[in-house]
């Protein structure tokens, strides 16, 4: 493989870590997923897209309606992972210094000493992010791209791995800010979860009857095993005719509404491409993985007129793009 067949690793911590074999890897993944499933019922496609965004160092939004079970899905696969978990819930009078830090005056050393706020966690979880003002929204767009955060122009770096899984709700419009272009598309993957089916949503009342399964859940991987994943993922082979198609489908885009795919976009569907190559076992990356990320990847970046949509965009993307 040569450097050019990789995506850069952006995170210069987890080049020192050695990669997993690709085997073991996916074991990972499986783990990870099927643990998460003693909490979650029927959404095992969104928790391997949450895997996936974990691997990809990217950042996911889940939105839906209230009470689906998005705040549960993130904890479970936080304390699946392993590493440390905070939870910021976004308020109207939440101000930027509550998620990010703030500078506090030490009377007996006469310094100030930065007090970290929430975001310094390997897993962030932003609940109802579009409840607060987008002033607040705005202190994630550093830690979000760079994982650090800089008060009084001091810099100070987020534990790695770092993840943001943040949920909004799609009702009562008129009591939400709508999250700004530029965060959303840090945002590497949108989901949506659904109302589960009748025998789902019967299994799931049958294990809550009792103590709650979140409970007693177990972590079943470490900080380690993610970042050595995470490296894992960073060194599959995307050959030339891959990427390619990639700026081709992102090309279509752009051409086809007013706002397309921006060139981070297409790094987020090679990253995430790769990574789901490393759930089926590959450690190179074939169209159909570009295909299967691309929905969730791109979906949310697009802005259309009219009655448009960025899925619909991407799906006449996909089937008029051709591999070569």
């Amino acid at each position: 493989m040569t450097d050019a067949d990789a995506v850069p690793d952006a995170t210069p911590k987890a080049s020192t870590v050695s990669p997993l074999p690709v085997e073991d890897a996916a074991d990972l993944t499986t783990r990870i997923t099927d643990n998460v499933e003693r909490v979650i019922v029927g959404h095992r496609d969104a928790i391997e897209n949450i895997l996936i965004a974990v691997l990809a160092r990217g950042h996911l939004l889940l939105e839906d309606v209230p009470g689906v079970g998005k705040t549960m899905l993130a904890r479970a696969v936080a304390i699946s992972l392993g590493g440390s978990f905070k939870r910021v819930q976004f308020t109207p009078d939440l101000l930027p210094s509550d998620v990010t830090g703030v500078n506090v005056f030490n009377q007996q050393t006469r310094e100030f000493e930065f007090q970290p706020g929430p975001v310094f966690a390997n897993v962030v979880l932003g609940d109802e992010i579009n409840r607060a003002p987008p002033k607040t929204q705005a202190a994630l767009l550093e830690v979000m791209e760079e994982q650090q955060v800089t008060v009084d122009g001091e810099s100070h770096r987020v534990p790695d791995p770092f993840t943001v899984i943040a949920t909004q709700n799609d009702v009562e419009p008129n009591r939400t800010y709508e999250l700004p272009i530029a965060e959303i598309d840090r945002f590497m993957k949108k989901l949506r979860l659904g109302y589960p089916s009748e025998t789902q949503e019967t299994e799931l009342l049958g294990r809550v009857t009792g103590d709650h399964p979140i409970d007693s859940l177990d972590p079943v991987a470490s900080v380690e095993d993610v970042l050595q994943a995470r490296r894992t993922v960073s060194q599959v082979t995307v050959r030339e005719p891959v990427r390619s198609y990639v700026s081709r489908l992102a090309g279509y885009t752009r051409e086809h509404a007013q706002l397309g795919v921006s060139p981070r976009g297409g790094i987020a569907l090679v990253r995430a491409s790769q990574a789901r190559a490393v759930f089926d076992g590959r450690d190179y990356v074939i169209p159909d993985d570009v295909q299967t990320e691309a929905q969730s990847v791109w979906a949310h970046r697009i802005r259309t007129d009219g009655d448009d949509t960025g899925a619909a965009i991407v799906a006449r993307a996909l089937d008029r793009v051709a591999v070569e």
